[in-house]
């Protein structure tokens, strides 16, 4: 006699003897019913199998490796919200803790037991927490003086990361770039100067420049800053966009001045979850002192009985990535964050000098400043070349590499790079292997009778200029 068999029977199929491995995943609706964890873990795994594996995303600034302890505590706390202040109050202190930190780090000279800043998601939220602060003194000054105060611009470089255009566009701010040339590879700020008036919010210079790998002077812009203020009679600050700086300088050129050290940084953003090196989710926004963050960027609610004061743009959010900076803060201390950014530099450095090398390529800068560095075609090899480095990015991304392939901002919009960042997680051995990847590609595409598509593309558009190839 047949028994009828169990629905859960099912679930102690093995995994690929199961139906739901049989069937598409859904795309517009709910399954009707439920499936076994372990089989719907594997269905959501195996849809990540095509990409590029994280630590080999060289494309990314992203933290792509925490160690077992970080990782575990950070998983522990993914179901704890950290605006919850009276359910957790050792997160909210902890929170604190973090920020007096990354202050001092910067050289804040506030003297109060907790440095004025602010946590956001990413260094996106801390910029535009940043550009707010800046906006609402320029007008408090304007309503004070009895002037117009419709008329906000910033000033920065071409080479911005799109927060900004964000920031300018959903606060109505004129978004006044400076662009870069083969002269000025950093923000010129001759021209940023020319470009302020008295309707300035701020000037944002960048520490670890995503397009370049390079800084602007911070330090240069703090000085010409101070006699065009004089000057005007204008009280023009700087926000510094450090996402990448603000956790390479204090630890590998403690000298330099860039931060709290100079007159005019009023605020420094930068991101916890890149040289931070914390998994994504963590931005750090500090002011050089409180007068300089206004009243009205301080929330205050009544939330679960009890009284919270909140600077940001987003409430709710896991407290995992405060406790996974805080332990790297304990786990690793000064010398161990310079250590782990002194071996990205020097990864970076042996890549850079090892692209330099090839003769098909021409490094953008002659040093490396950041964990980063761009190069494009050497110019006398482009000429008769029969591929592109977009062939090239797709080469490597065959072997797992992903290794972006753009062109530059607006001014030198025609010149085509290349992009290598070096986190945590790269070693010299993974270098060597992207070293001769990118070797045996070359090798390959010099062999080539014909050109590729992307190359046929270029050479429509080169054409176009009046520029003639031939192979």
């Amino acid at each position: 006699m047949n028994q009828q068999r169990h629905p859960r029977e099912d679930t102690l199929t093995d995994i690929f003897g199961t139906q739901e491995m049989r069937c598409p995943a859904p795309t517009e609706f709910i399954p009707k019913g439920k499936t076994a964890p372990e089989v719907a873990y594997q269905l959501v795994k195996d849809e990540t199998y095509p990409q590029t594996q994280p630590r080999l995303n060289l494309a990314t600034f992203v933290t792509t490796y925490m160690d077992d302890y970080a990782t575990r505590l950070m998983n522990e706390a993914i179901n704890v919200n950290y605006i919850d202040e009276t359910e957790y109050p050792r997160v909210a202190v902890m929170c604190g803790r973090c920020l007096n930190i990354i202050a001092n780090l910067w050289n804040s000279p506030e003297k109060a037991e907790w440095k004025t800043g602010a946590l956001g998601i990413g260094s996106s939220e801390a910029c535009m927490l940043g550009g707010v602060a800046a906006w609402l003194r320029w007008r408090a000054r304007r309503k004070a003086a009895g002037k117009p105060f419709d008329k906000p611009n910033l000033v920065m470089s071409s080479a911005f990361q799109v927060v900004w255009e964000k920031f300018c566009q959903l606060w109505q701010i004129e978004l006044r770039t400076v662009p870069l040339d083969e002269q000025h590879p950093t923000l010129d700020i001759d021209a940023a100067l020319k470009a302020c008036d008295e309707n300035t919010i701020c000037i944002v210079p960048i520490a670890g420049v995503t397009w370049t790998g390079l800084d602007d002077d911070i330090e240069a812009l703090d000085k010409a800053l101070d006699a065009y203020n004089a000057r005007t009679g204008y009280e023009i600050p700087i926000h510094v966009d450090a996402a990448s700086g603000g956790f390479i300088l204090p630890f590998l050129k403690p000298e330099k001045r860039w931060d709290f050290r100079l007159r005019w940084v009023l605020s420094i953003s930068t991101s916890g979850h890149k040289y931070g090196l914390v998994y994504p989710g963590l931005g750090w926004v500090v002011w050089k002192d409180k007068k300089y963050l206004p009243d009205e960027m301080s929330f205050s609610v009544n939330y679960l009985g009890a009284n919270i004061t909140q600077v940001g743009l987003n409430f709710s959010r896991p407290a995992a990535q405060i406790l996974g900076q805080y332990y790297n803060f304990i786990r690793l201390g000064f010398e161990g964050y310079k250590e782990i950014q002194q071996n990205s530099m020097d990864i970076a450095a042996y890549c850079h000098r090892a692209i330099g090398e090839m003769t098909c390529f021409r490094n953008f800068a002659k040093e490396v400043v950041n964990p980063l560095f761009i190069w494009s075609m050497d110019p006398a090899y482009e000429k008769t070349a029969k591929w592109t480095l977009f062939d090239l990015q797709a080469k490597l991304q065959q072997s797992g590499w992903m290794v972006p392939a753009y062109t530059m901002p607006a001014n030198i919009e025609q010149l085509i790079v290349m992009r290598i960042v070096v986190r945590q997680g790269m070693s010299r051995d993974m270098a060597d292997m992207l070293m001769g990847d990118i070797r045996n590609a070359v090798e390959e595409f010099e062999k080539l009778r014909y050109p590729t598509q992307s190359r046929l593309l270029f050479e429509k558009n080169e054409k176009q200029k009046g520029k003639v190839y031939t192979h």
